[in-house]
């Protein structure tokens, strides 16, 4: 079977069926896990707005330059965005191939990701107040929405779904790589990521696609607590969510910012 979300496969649990242990994956575990992933993704993103906000605050105590500045205590929101990405695909990637390093490497993740997230909400809503609020309630209530779709069996992550949103996945993914080798060359597709109808419209397809990717999370986690996958997979699951959440919330955020700008 495939999955929008290269952290949850089929593959990943099966291999664990039939695994002998005292102490195995269990649904509880991986709410209460994605539970404290939240957390540290929360605590994070919260120092990051704030450096951000100083940072802010000391370019225009400065005039207005457009040098980093100190003189509120503040770090550019581009280190806190480069640094959080970079350190949160490097942990990515480790607990993709090295599942039982996920009690140490999902909870690092968690950790990078809040300072990109952080950094990059507390600049939108300088442009746009109040839309970081509007972006973390709708992708919550997808969430819960999703959830419960899935749970009273609206819902069904049935093999032409999979392999539905797997051929969505793929496109989406193969519009974002022409879109940075573009980009490498000076180049741009506004049609695209402009304001316009069609730039909305891509971002809403996006929104729609990425919240769908939640209900192969709940799948597969469900699948590997039935399973009695190790307890470490708990963690894994989490993190596998948590991929998927980030990814909404980024673009909804999106999303948002090219509605409000045509205001």
């Amino acid at each position: 079977m495939r999955s929008g979300n290269p952290t949850l496969r089929e593959a990943t649990f099966e291999q664990y069926r039939g695994y002998e242990s005292s102490s195995t994956m269990t649904l509880g575990g991986t709410v209460n896990k994605t539970f404290m992933l939240l957390l540290f993704v929360a605590a994070t993103a919260s120092y990051s707005w704030n450096l951000t906000g100083d940072w802010r605050a000391g370019i225009e105590a400065a005039g207005g330059a457009g040098s980093v500045s100190t003189a509120g205590g503040g770090v550019h929101p581009g280190v806190l965005m480069g640094g959080g990405s970079i350190l949160g695909l490097i942990f990515a990637v480790a607990t993709i191939f090295k599942k039982n390093w996920a009690p140490v490497t999902a909870p690092l993740y968690a950790l990078s990701e809040g300072f990109m997230l952080g950094a990059i909400s507390a600049l939108a809503e300088l442009k746009f107040p109040g839309i970081a609020f509007q972006a973390t309630c709708m992708t919550f209530c997808t969430l819960f929405g999703l959830l419960l779709a899935y749970k009273s069996g609206l819902i069904r992550a049935t093999e032409n779904f999979k392999l539905g949103l797997f051929a969505a996945m793929s496109g989406i993914f193969m519009i974002y790589l022409v879109t940075w080798i573009v980009g490498l060359f000076g180049g741009s597709m506004p049609f695209i990521h402009s304001s316009g109808a069609m730039g909305i419209g891509f971002s809403a397809v996006v929104v729609v696609i990425a919240a769908l990717n939640l209900v192969m999370d709940f799948d597969f986690i469900e699948h590997g607590a039935e399973i009695g996958a190790p307890k470490y997979m708990e963690w894994y699951g989490a993190f596998g969510l948590m991929v998927t959440l980030i990814w909404l919330y980024l673009e909804i955020l999106r999303l948002l910012m090219k509605t409000q700008s045509r205001r």
